[in-house]
C-alpha cells in the first residue's frame, strides 16, 4: 500500500516551483549576453547617429520611456499606433511625444543582428540610458529581460502621467501610485536639463495664472518677458522654448540652479522649489542637488532603474514585437 503523499512536501515543491520562476523572470543587466551580444553596441551607435542630426532626440528618447512606464508598467505600449484608444493620442502625448522613427531604426538594426531576441521595451530602456550618457550624464547598468504588451491604454495614460499643470501633491501621488517616490519626482525631473516644451504647456503662466490675471510670480522677470515675446496670446502654441535656460543640451545641475532663481519653464519644474508644499518635501532636494552633481546623478540612476523596474511583462508573459508600432499578427 502506497503511503499517502506528505502535503508539506507538495506545498515545498510548489514553492520552490514558484520561487525559481520568480527568479528566472526578473530583469538581469547580462540577459541578452548569449542571445544578442552585441545589442548595447548596436544601441549605442543609433542612439549616437540620432543625437548627430538633433541633440533634442537625447530628451525625447528618456521621455519615451518614463511615459512608457507610467502606463501599464515598462511594456513598450506608448510606441503602439492606433486610433483615440492609443497611448499616442493621449493628452500629454499627441503632438507632444517624438522619437518613434529613432526606435524604429534602432530596433531595424537589432533585429538585423538578433531576429525577434529583444523587445521594444528593452531598446527603449537602453535608449534612454544611452541618450543622458550621451548629454553628459551618468551612466548604469540597465536591467533587461522585458516582453512587450498588446495593449495601449489612452485612458489610463491622461489619468496617470505627471502633468505640468499638475499640483505638487497630485505628482506626487502619480508616483507613488506606481512605486516611486519624492526623491524619485525631484530626481527625475531633473531630466528637463536637457529638452524643449511647447508653448501650449507653459503659456498658462505668462498673463492669466489661475486666474489671477496677472503672470505666475515665481517666474523670473527677465524670463517672463521673454517667454512673452516667444509665445504671445493667441498665438502658436507649438513654438518651443528650452527647458534648461542657458544649458539646453547638458545634463547636468544647471536645472536645479535656474530653480532657486524662478527660472523654472514649466509650472511643475518651479514648484518643486516655490510652491508651499515644497518648503518641507521638494525644496531641500533641490537645493541639494543644485550644489551637488554626485548626488544628483547617483540619485537619478536609482530613480531611473527603479522606474524602469515598474511591472515588467517578463517570462511568458506579453511578446517580443517585431515591428515596434504593432503587435505581433
Amino acid at each position: 500500500m502506497k503511503r499517502p503523499r506528505s502535503s508539506h512536501g507538495y506545498l515545498w515543491f510548489i514553492t520552490l516551483f514558484m520561487l525559481c520562476l520568480a527568479v528566472r523572470s526578473e530583469l538581469t543587466t547580462d540577459f541578452y549576453m548569449s542571445s544578442c551580444p552585441n545589442l548595447l553596441k548596436i544601441v549605442r551607435r543609433e542612439v549616437r547617429n540620432a543625437l548627430m542630426n538633433e541633440m533634442r532626440m537625447a530628451a525625447s528618447l528618456i521621455r519615451l520611456h518614463f511615459h512608457d512606464c507610467f502606463v501599464n508598467g515598462c511594456d513598450g505600449s506608448v510606441l503602439l499606433d492606433g486610433g483615440d484608444d492609443s497611448e499616442k493620442s493621449a493628452r500629454p502625448n499627441i503632438n507632444s511625444l517624438r522619437g518613434f522613427e529613432v526606435v524604429d531604426t534602432i530596433k531595424s538594426s537589432v533585429e538585423s543582428a538578433c531576429n525577434g531576441t529583444v523587445s521594444c521595451a528593452d531598446i527603449l530602456a537602453i535608449a534612454a540610458r544611452d541618450s543622458v550618457v550621451l548629454s553628459g550624464g551618468p551612466s548604469w547598468k540597465v536591467l533587461l529581460g522585458r516582453r512587450d504588451g498588446s495593449i495601449s491604454n489612452a485612458t489610463l495614460a491622461n489619468q496617470a502621467l505627471p502633468s505640468p499643470f499638475d499640483s505638487l501633491d497630485t505628482i506626487t501621488t502619480k508616483f507613488t501610485n506606481v512605486g516611486l517616490n519624492l526623491t524619485d519626482v525631484v530626481s527625475l525631473s531633473g531630466a528637463h536639463t536637457i529638452g524643449k516644451a511647447r508653448c501650449t504647456f507653459f503659456s498658462n503662466r505668462l498673463f492669466n495664472f489661475s486666474g489671477t490675471g496677472t503672470p505666475d510670480s515665481t517666474l523670473e522677470t527677465e524670463m517672463l518677458s521673454d517667454l512673452q515675446k516667444l509665445c504671445p496670446q493667441n498665438g502658436d502654441g507649438n513654438v518651443t522654448s528650452v527647458l534648461d535656460r542657458n544649458s539646453e543640451d547638458l545634463f547636468d545641475t544647471h536645472y536645479f540652479q535656474n530653480l532657486l532663481n524662478g527660472k523654472g519653464l514649466l509650472s511643475s519644474d518651479q514648484i518643486l522649489f516655490s510652491s508651499a508644499e515644497a518648503n518641507s518635501t521638494t525644496k531641500p532636494l533641490v537645493q541639494s542637488y543644485s550644489i551637488n552633481s554626485a548626488l544628483f546623478f547617483q540619485d537619478f540612476v536609482n530613480s531611473m532603474i527603479r522606474m524602469g523596474n515598474i511591472n515588467p511583462k517578463t517570462g511568458s508573459d506579453g511578446e517580443i514585437r517585431k515591428n515596434c508600432r504593432v503587435i505581433n499578427s
